[in-house]
């Protein structure tokens, strides 16, 4: 149950039907030939900021990059408010694409919902997890703790998401229907993040139950979520590994687009595909 939406020469747009009434837009990659690929879930600054990275990734597999109900202008039920909920919503999503050993990759807030995908997953649809800056975990130490984007306005939000200052969006440039558009996205993204925004209090107890392989890359100079706390969500799943990227903030697949995918590569070449043939 699906209605193409648009395509382009690199991906197509499409929705998709799921249940209790909720359509999700997703953009895909390549073509799914061995009935699995990539999940790619974007973080509060919305879907453009995974398509650079689901397209590279499609040179060598099949990637799906969902818009979150309610960004960029697109419908959202009512019901559907919160993490959890989305994370309901993409294994229902995977179900539908009849995807199995799925790659889950997460920035920020989409690093949280792969990781409550998992916790989730009873049908074996997810074979590994990337989380790239993630949220969702609340810090052992005050000093560690995520940034609330809300208390700041947005130039100080992007001098703390971009080390590289050619990256940082030039507000002044916008249209009112830009502003227009990101403020509604901020605004979905509260919806989601409930009371605590940025993370769940009991989520990092319950991560010991991830058996799967995962990799958490982070970009060193995250003003938003810093390194150590990237250390500290690595250090809560049983089977995990930490690569930090260097000259980058809590967009590494956006500031260090090559670094990010050899980190990748080298997880799936030494960890996840070796996994499979024992």
């Amino acid at each position: 149950m699906s209605t193409p939406v648009t395509a382009t020469s690199t991906s197509t747009t499409r929705t998709v039907d799921l249940a209790g009434g909720l359509s999700i837009t997703i953009g895909e990659y390549g073509a799914d030939t061995e009935g699995t690929g990539v999940l790619l879930l974007h973080g509060g600054a919305g879907p453009r900021t995974m398509t650079g990275l689901a397209a590279a990734l499609s040179e060598h597999v099949y990637a799906v990059a969902p818009t979150h109900p309610g960004f960029d202008g697109t419908p959202r039920p009512d019901w559907c408010d919160s993490v959890a909920d989305l994370a309901v919503a993409y294994l229902d999503l995977l179900d539908s694409l009849n995807l199995t050993g799925v790659m889950v990759i997460g920035n920020s807030i989409g690093g949280w919902i792969a990781a409550e995908m998992a916790l989730r997953d009873t049908k074996g649809r997810i074979g590994a997890l990337t989380l790239l800056n993630a949220v969702g975990i609340h810090a052992n130490m005050p000093a560690n703790q995520v940034i609330d984007p809300r208390t700041l306005p947005p130039q100080a939000v992007t001098k703390l998401s971009f080390a590289n200052a050619a990256f940082r969006p030039d507000f002044s440039t916008f249209t009112d229907q830009q502003r227009a558009a990101a403020a509604a996205n901020q605004q979905t993204l509260a919806v989601y993040g409930g009371p605590g925004f940025t993370y769940d209090p009991k989520l990092r107890g319950r991560l010991h139950r991830i058996t799967l392989p995962v990799l958490v890359a982070w970009g060193e100079e995250d003003g938003i979520a810093n390194a150590t706390y990237g250390r500290g969500y690595a250090d809560s799943f049983p089977n995990s590994r930490f690569v930090p990227i260097p000259e980058a903030a809590h967009f590494p697949q956006i500031e260090q687009l090559p670094a990010t995918l050899a980190a990748i590569g080298d997880f799936v070449d030494t960890v996840v595909k070796p996994g499979l043939d024992d």
